[in-house]
């Protein structure tokens, strides 16, 4: 059984999600910001040992936390898309320079292709890239659990900036219609920040679309 839970924390309300897998204690991240302590409430509660965190893009109220997640667990392993990678590393990239004055760079232990299929924790995981929020975004589509994790590119009513360095509008609301709005309706998006919402919901009533 899989339990899910999340937390707005960091400079910007960044939603931070847990899924533990109660049977084998295991347990991933999606994205990484603020208060590590609060990032790993539930985690700690359960005992359960992080064997993964997957970030949905390089910006830094996604990933400002990833330091502190690998110095809790060691032997974490941080995923991205890959050609967000250049951006984790690159602090005007991430934007951590600009809006925090302090840079991070980091590098990831591994790169994800799009449509690349992998299993953490027992769970099967669909790689998707969309990009337009950033070049290499990349939302986490899982099929067991009805959800997708999609960080800033689909929100609740709206879609994510495209303002910043490697930000494109229109990619991004073509990438949403052609790689997320294929996905059954009642799969449940769960975003970067803001509220849930499902895909059935977009479709019929995203103003961007």
């Amino acid at each position: 059984m899989y339990k899910m839970s999340s937390v707005t924390t960091g400079p910007v309300a960044t939603n931070c999600y847990t899924i533990i897998n109660e049977d084998t204690n295991e347990a991933i991240l999606i994205d990484a910001s603020g208060d590590e302590r609060r990032l790993l409430r539930s985690v700690n509660e359960a005992g359960a040992k992080v064997v993964a965190l997957l970030l949905t893009h390089a910006h830094f109220d996604h990933m400002d936390a990833t330091e502190k997640i690998r110095k809790a667990f060691p032997e974490i392993k941080v995923y991205i898309g890959e050609n967000d990678k250049p951006l984790l590393e690159n602090p005007s990239l991430n934007l951590s320079m600009g809006f925090m004055g302090d840079p991070i760079s980091i590098s990831p232990d591994e790169t994800l292709k799009d449509g690349e299929e992998i299993e953490l924790i027992g769970i099967k995981i669909k790689c998707i890239e969309v990009p337009g929020h950033t070049v290499g975004g990349m939302c986490y589509y899982m099929p067991e659990l009805s959800s997708v994790f999609d960080g800033d590119t689909l929100f609740h009513g709206s879609i994510g900036r495209s303002d910043f360095p490697t930000g494109d509008g229109n990619a991004l609301i073509e990438n949403i219609k052609n790689k997320l709005f294929t996905l059954p309706e009642e799969t449940r998006v769960f975003p970067g920040h803001d509220s849930e919402t499902t895909i059935g919901w977009e479709k019929a009533n995203n103003m961007f679309f």
